[in-house]
């Protein structure tokens, strides 16, 4: 099987997984663990209130999204 044939039959399992369940239920665990991470980071003795681990948590989960953003557009100045 090639690479590209291989590439459609794995696009054609994830569409039917997506056609018999909920898209927000199959990737929550994901989610949590993804959330889980991001706290952990911010607070990694566990003393913060859980409100603010998890504002702080949001923020530090945006500024490495805005880190990824502006590396991205100098990459494509670049070219």
């Amino acid at each position: 099987m090639t690479p590209q044939e291989r590439t459609l039959r794995a696009r054609l399992g994830a569409y039917s997984r997506l056609a018999r369940e909920d898209a927000h239920e199959m990737t929550a665990p994901a989610r949590r663990s993804w959330a889980t991470k991001w706290e952990q980071q911010v607070d990694p003795s566990g003393v913060l209130a859980p409100e603010e681990r998890a504002r702080r948590a949001r923020a530090a989960m945006r500024a490495h999204m805005a880190r990824l953003a502006l590396a991205s557009a100098k990459a494509r100045k670049r070219r």
